[in-house]
């Protein structure tokens, strides 16, 4: 959880053992530790979020919020934090060289993460 954390405006946030999906844009970007990020995504939610309050009330959302502070808390082990940045411009710092926690896979852009990037209309020709 104290590992450091770039994510920028173009990285979506997910965590599949808590089925949270943050897409592009959320959040906006951020240099923080892995637990400022999720402290960050539970505030957020708290604070924007009509289903906590009044007669939109949803157990599934509070109980979504327990486990995420489970996890934040240490409690709840593993998660997994995915950081998908089409531009590549966000990271999850490695404690060391060789890390066995951390994966990076690098991948080519698909035509709909091109067209948020603005690339597939840019012409290059004779430059």
């Amino acid at each position: 959880l104290n590992r450091d954390v770039l994510k920028s405006e173009t990285s979506s946030v997910k965590i599949p053992e808590l089925d949270l999906v943050l897409e592009h844009g959320t959040l906006g970007g951020r240099f923080t530790t892995v637990e400022g990020l999720l402290i960050e995504i539970r505030d957020q939610l708290k604070i924007n979020n009509p289903f906590l309050s009044g007669d939109s009330a949803s157990n599934k959302m509070k109980e979504f919020l327990i486990e995420l502070d489970g996890v934040i808390s240490g409690e709840r082990r593993p998660v997994t934090l995915i950081l998908e940045d089409p531009a590549g411009n966000s990271y999850i710092q490695s404690i060391s060289g060789e890390d066995s926690q951390l994966t990076v896979e690098r991948y080519e852009r698909s035509h709909a993460e091109n067209e948020f990037l603005g690339l597939n209309d840019m012409n290059t020709d004779n430059y």
